[in-house]
């Protein structure tokens, strides 16, 4: 059982990585408007969904799928699960390399073609890349396999190398010459594209394309303070704060 906060405590927040910029935009809003502070743990989502379930110590869990907080919710650890944000697979692509969204599949098939993606199962990004290769193979049969056999899963296992302070991982992994196209959150890639203005942002075609919807859950025993938060995350200033960031808000009235 965990121990209830204290009055004045931060509010304990387990987030995936993706959403480290739009998540601290809305924390600092939340502070401004409450005084109550948010302090932050951003990780790969399966690697925080394994620590939460092992115990470690938080109070609102912001997932990259729904999957994982569902699985502390079915294990009687969380509440119930909310869908509060979307997102997308985008192609990032080197400079020089001529990709468009009719090509994307040939050339990311290429033997002469580094294509990186996140890890499966310690990162929904992976799963989602993976998910593409899934497609793919209706299009061009083997595709799956040659896809799953060539990518190098180059970030979101806790082994995985980290980038310079600052740095965008995507850009930074293409930038230094290990992917030339690389799977990743269109709203990672934008991200990056702002740091190396010459690589490209290649959307999936519609028969490979993947969404990535995003899951919130409060743990047991959290403060009155976590839930204030999560219900501000739910907000319509939350929700713009999010599309600010390139998300899709599905809780934003039309």
């Amino acid at each position: 059982m965990t121990s209830p906060a204290h009055a004045g405590d931060p509010v304990l927040l387990h987030a995936a990585g993706s959403l480290r910029a739009a998540l601290s935009d809305v924390a600092k809003a939340f502070e401004a408007a409450s005084g109550i502070k948010v302090e932050g743990k951003y990780g790969a989502s399966g690697t925080l969904r394994d620590e939460i379930a092992g115990g470690a110590k938080t109070e609102v869990f912001a997932s990259a799928n729904m999957m994982h907080p569902d699985s502390l919710a079915k294990a009687g650890k969380s509440g119930s699960v909310v869908l509060f944000a979307r997102n997308r697979l985008c192609a990032l692509v080197r400079p020089g390399l001529a990709v468009a969204p009719s090509n994307l599949l040939d050339q990311m098939l290429r033997e002469d073609v580094k294509l990186a993606t996140s890890t499966p199962k310690a990162d929904p990004s992976g799963d989602y890349a993976f998910e593409v290769f899934a497609k793919a193979d209706a299009i061009k049969g083997g595709s799956r396999a040659a896809l799953e056999r060539k990518a190098l899963q180059l970030s979101g296992a806790p082994s995985s190398v980290r980038p310079p302070e600052g740095r965008n991982l995507y850009g930074w992994h293409v930038a230094e010459g290990r992917a030339d196209i690389y799977l990743c959150y269109c709203t990672a890639a934008a991200s990056a594209q702002k740091e190396n203005p010459g690589q490209q942002i290649v959307a999936l075609p519609e028969t490979l394309a993947v969404g990535a919807d995003y899951g919130l859950t409060v743990m047991n025993g959290a403060s009155a303070a976590a839930h204030r938060f999560a219900l501000f995350v739910l907000s319509a200033d939350a929700q713009r704060i999010l599309a600010s960031h390139g998300f899709s808000a599905p809780l934003l009235a039309p």
